[in-house]
């Protein structure tokens, strides 16, 4: 059994985002630094297009939820944010937010969703018999009940038929019960879902600022690497920039391993070097730990000892 949440959706995000169709992520933003707890990874979240539409109009799937400054989003996700620019961005915001200054350092709700699918609108489809038009945020349905498996039947059809017309499936056929929708993560939801892995924090120094903070690939996605948690660690800029130019590499007990050749080429380096042997501070869930066989592909293809 899993849940879907219906939203109430901005008819101009949802516009923006249906003219510059398809996207592989986008952010559900909400004007507010608001937690969101409705539905879990990997459940859907479908857009209920506000008046006087009031009807279905796509959904995606989530992939992490989490509260952000704006700037940070942007460079996340630019336009798939729903909006032409930056500037844009924060008007849209101080539209709804009137009673105080928005700036791009200001806090927003941000759900992260993968695979969004921006129906035509001859494919709307109607809303559950008992949404109310009373509903101010959204409202959870459930796959235990008939309305609820009936919608999560129809968008799961929906979300096949998308991914095979725009060759991002294997196949067309789906069958069993309704089931977690693995997110596929693009360059945007890797970088906060390693963030929120991390707690919004450096794996190796105390560091909280966002904007020094940089969501590193142990195994380049170019190079045959994954938009996964457990191919990404959470590291100060510099710390990464030394990371994945071979200067440091990280072993199998997750300890930081800085190369003598930070020192020869370099003649200094101490800032780095006292970091060697430091133990990363590790996210809650195992399954996001830095996976060892990335970590070993990074000692033998990137790191030089010496």
């Amino acid at each position: 059994m899993v849940n879907l949440f219906i939203s109430n959706t901005d008819n101009r995000w949802f516009d923006f985002l249906y003219r510059s169709s398809p996207h592989s992520e986008v952010n559900f933003w909400q004007p507010s630094a608001t937690n969101f707890r409705a539905i879990t990874p990997g459940e859907f979240f479908v857009f209920r297009l506000k008046s006087p539409r009031n009807i279905i109009g796509g959904f995606g799937v989530l992939s992490t939820a989490t509260i952000l400054p704006i700037k940070i989003a942007w460079d996340a996700f630019g336009q798939a944010n729903g909006v032409a620019s930056l500037t844009d961005f924060v008007a849209f915001i101080q539209n709804y937010r009137k009673d105080e200054r928005v700036s791009p350092q200001s806090l927003i709700g941000c759900r992260v969703l993968t695979q969004p699918v921006f129906l035509d609108e001859r494919n709307w489809s109607e809303l559950p018999l008992s949404w109310s038009k009373n509903i101010v945020g959204g409202k959870t349905f459930s796959t235990g009940e008939p309305e609820g498996a009936a919608l999560w039947n129809k968008l799961d059809q929906l979300l096949s038929s998308h991914q095979v017309a725009s060759g991002m499936a294997e196949t067309a056929e789906r069958f069993g019960d309704p089931h977690l929708v693995l997110p596929r993560l693009g360059q945007g939801s890797f970088r906060i879902s390693v963030i929120e892995a991390y707690k919004h924090q450096c794996a190796l120094t105390d560091g909280r600022v966002l904007p020094a903070l940089e969501a590193a690939h142990i195994k380049p996605y170019a190079e045959g690497g994954q938009h996964t948690r457990s191919n990404g660690i959470l590291l100060r800029r510099d710390i990464h920039s030394v990371f994945d130019a071979g200067y440091a590499m990280i072993d199998d007990d997750f300890r930081f391993v800085v190369s003598d050749r930070v020192r020869t080429v370099f003649n200094n380096g101490n800032e780095y070097r006292r970091l060697n042997g430091q133990k990363l501070r590790l996210p809650d869930n195992p399954t996001d730990f830095p996976d060892k066989d990335f970590l070993r592909w990074h000692a033998e293809n990137r790191f030089e000892a010496s």
